[in-house]
């Protein structure tokens, strides 16, 4: 199963984007404290829409209950690493964790140094500071996803159906 770890969180807004994609991508959230907000937030659960009841969350005290809990295969995403985050195998047995930092200062260094050959970043402009974190983790959970081969995801469409843009009834509206 694959996992998307928030390491102190704090903008309410990027948290319910990234649950939102969570839902989407069957992916279970994990969120260790501290956090910049409160879950109850207006603006997380308007980001989140009406996708979080179907969420699969859980919340850590520190890091050392997450890690003591969860073994399995960790990535690190940070802008501190030279293997960029396709170079990654996500396709080893095991659960797979991506781990995502505070929005203005990553993941703590000392939780870095002591992961060096998990970390991956995801390349960019080198005049740019930095990506949204809902982008990164979207980056991110979607080339873990396709190496794996969209385990379980739909590859149609389902709401309107599938050949929604062929018929004929739908088309003549435009």
């Amino acid at each position: 199963m694959n996992h998307i770890v928030l390491i102190h969180p704090a903008i309410p807004q990027n948290t319910g984007n990234i649950m939102r994609t969570c839902v989407a991508t069957n992916t279970h959230l994990h969120i260790i404290k501290p956090m910049g907000f409160s879950l109850d937030d207006k603006h997380m659960k308007r980001a989140g829409l009406d996708y979080i009841k179907d969420l699969k969350l859980t919340i850590y005290e520190d890091w050392e209950d997450f890690e003591a809990k969860n073994p399995g295969h960790y990535h690190f995403y940070t802008r501190y690493s030279n293997q960029t985050y396709s170079e990654a195998n996500y396709t080893e047995e095991g659960d797979h964790y991506l781990l995502f930092g505070h929005e203005h200062d990553g993941i703590p260094h000392d939780i870095l140094r002591a992961h060096l050959e998990e970390c991956v970043r995801i390349p960019m402009y080198a005049d740019s500071r930095s990506l949204n974190l809902s982008n990164t983790v979207a980056i991110g959970i979607y080339e873990c996803l396709r190496q794996q081969d969209f385990p379980d995801l739909v590859r149609h469409e389902v709401q309107k159906g599938e050949h929604f843009l062929t018929e004929e009834s739908d088309t003549k509206r435009y």
